[in-house]
C-alpha cells in the first residue's frame, strides 16, 4: 500500500486509510493551518530526518482527566509545593529542552527546526501552551502541547530534576479538568503515562470525541476528508 505524499494542497487522507502502525502520509509542511487541520482530524506529525510523517494510530493512547492517578510520593510533593508550577512563562525554553533532552530509547530527536517554528507560531497564536516546573528560579521540567476546545493534545515533555515533568503534568491535568477539558491525547503508549492513568481507546471513539468537543477552525479554508464525514470532501 502506497503512502500519500502531501503537497501545498491543504488536505489529509482519511484516518482509516493509515497503515497498521498508524502512518498516514508523508511530506507537506508545519504551517499553522495544516497543524490545526491535522489535530481536528486526529493526526499528529513526527519527523524522520527532514521528512514530515503524519500519524493516526489505532488504538489511541489517552487520559481522561477524572482518571488521573497520583502516587503517594507525588501527593507528598504536591502537598509541600516542591516545584513552582507555571503556565506559558517559557514556552520556547520548554520546546528547546524537549528537543535537547537525552532519551535512552530514542536516537536523536524528532523535534526539528521546523517543528520548533511551527509550534512556536501556534503558541503565539494562542493554540499551543506549556506547563512548567520551576525551582529556585530555574526551569527544571515541563511539557508542551496544543489546546483546542475541550481537548488537550500533548506533544513532548522533559525533566532535569526528579519528578519535575510529572509534577507539571499532574498540575496541568488538574487545571484543565477544572476548565472543562474532557480528554488528553497522549498519542502513543508509554509506561510513564500509563502509571498516571492513561489508557488505549479505539481510534473511532477518539474521533467521536474530536467531533463533539472541537470548535471549527477560524479563518481556515481546507478540504476535509475523514471518517467523521463519511469520506466526503467538504470545503469550509
Amino acid at each position: 500500500m502506497s503512502i500519500p505524499i502531501l503537497t501545498d494542497r491543504l488536505w489529509f487522507p482519511p484516518v482509516d486509510s493509515a497503515l497498521s502502525d498508524g502512518l498516514l502520509a508523508l511530506g507537506g509542511d508545519l504551517s499553522k493551518d495544516r497543524l490545526l487541520l491535522a489535530y481536528h482530524m486526529g493526526i499528529f506529525p513526527w519527523y524522520d530526518a527532514d521528512t514530515p510523517m503524519w500519524w493516526a494510530p489505532n488504538p489511541r493512547f489517552v487520559l481522561f482527566p477524572d482518571n488521573l492517578k497520583i502516587s503517594k510520593s507525588m501527593k507528598l510533593l504536591l502537598k509541600r509545593n516542591a516545584f513552582d508550577f507555571r503556565i506559558n512563562q517559557a514556552f520556547e525554553q520548554v520546546i528547546q529542552n524537549c528537543r535537547q533532552i537525552y532519551r535512552p530509547d530514542q536516537e536523536g530527536t524528532w523535534i526539528t527546526n521546523e517543528v520548533v517554528r511551527g509550534y512556536t507560531q501556534l503558541y503565539r497564536d494562542g493554540y499551543a501552551m506549556s506547563a512548567e516546573s520551576w525551582q529556585d528560579g530555574e526551569l527544571v521540567g515541563g511539557l508542551y502541547g496544543v489546546r483546542l476546545g475541550n481537548i488537550f493534545f500533548g506533544e513532548s515533555m522533559f525533566t532535569r530534576r526528579s519528578n519535575a515533568s510529572k509534577y507539571a503534568f499532574i498540575k496541568l491535568v488538574k487545571k484543565l479538568r477544572q476548565e472543562g477539558v474532557v480528554l488528553i491525547d497522549c498519542q502513543l503508549h508509554t509506561q510513564h503515562l500509563e502509571s498516571l492513568g492513561a489508557i488505549m481507546i479505539p481510534r473511532e471513539v477518539f474521533m467521536q470525541f474530536l467531533k463533539r468537543e472541537l470548535p471549527a477552525i477560524p479563518g481556515v479554508i481546507y478540504e476535509l476528508n475523514d471518517t467523521r464525514n463519511s469520506g466526503k470532501d467538504i470545503c469550509f
